[in-house]
């Protein structure tokens, strides 16, 4: 079995290692674009080009499923994916967990991009399915690209910021951005003593990969060896020098380079 997920960075970690996780053996295909990042400032014209670029780059690999492993990209990009790629290849998006974090109708913190933030389509998430519980966006500028840099200085200090604006007694917070699942230790950290008793994070990646794998049911490929391919802008590379510093990067980095 062979899944490609694609991202501007390294943002796809997290759902990568959701897949190896529960498929040791699953060949992954990570296809970003190290060239033209960041997505977010772009129109979202340009959005789904770049991300179509990187998307077709991933698909000359014959993977059996691809996953859009970024909150922008499948905001902006999802629908000219699927015009391009299916049904031949199944194409998966990445939506904040908005519903099951609003589910039990408590203080909900949506921490995304700054772009993402306020955006008409998180607005209508949280109207479709934020119920009764009491919803707070917050804008987290730098925090993805501090992660992307794997910037030991910038990160706590983009999460500082942000925690400092989340709501006392939050009890859900949502990781709408793929780059901030990376950080939930340093996030868990600056929000004690802010955050209720218990709270719990809502991210993106254990959903994403399940639903790629449900995908092929009834069709499952044979096993793969665990291989990996990366694709920056559309060149053969290596995992991302900031990926190491992360544990998803350092178990990615444990597969068998493909050939």
């Amino acid at each position: 079995m062979k899944i490609a997920l694609v991202d501007s960075g390294i943002g796809l970690l997290a759902a990568a290692a959701a897949l190896r996780a529960l498929r040791p053996d699953v060949d992954l295909v990570l296809s970003s674009d190290p060239d033209g990042m960041p997505w977010g400032p772009r129109t979202p014209e340009d959005i789904a080009e770049h991300a179509l670029a990187c998307a077709l780059a991933a698909a000359a690999f014959e993977p059996h499923a691809l996953i859009v492993a970024c909150n922008t990209a499948s905001v902006h990009a999802l629908a000219r994916l699927r015009a391009e790629l299916e049904p031949g290849l199944p194409v998966i998006g990445t939506v904040p967990a908005i519903k099951p974090a609003a589910a039990a109708g408590g203080r909900v913190a949506i921490w995304a991009t700054p772009a993402t933030t306020g955006s008409a389509y998180q607005r209508g998430l949280i109207a479709e399915f934020g119920g009764g519980a009491e919803v707070t966006e917050v804008a987290c500028p730098g925090l993805a690209d501090a992660v992307e840099r794997g910037d030991r200085a910038a990160v706590p200090a983009a999460v500082a910021d942000a925690a400092g604006r989340t709501p006392a007694g939050t009890t859900e917070v949502v990781l709408g951005c793929t780059h901030y699942e990376l950080v939930r230790d340093e996030i868990t950290a600056a929000l004690a003593g802010i955050a209720a008793p218990g709270m719990r994070f809502h991210g993106s990646a254990d959903a994403v990969a399940a639903q790629a794998l449900r995908r092929l049911d009834g069709r499952e490929p044979a096993p793969g060896s665990g291989t990996l391919t990366v694709l920056h802008s559309g060149r053969p590379s290596a995992l991302a020098e900031a990926a190491a510093r992360y544990p998803e990067g350092r178990l990615i980095s444990g597969g068998v380079p493909a050939r």
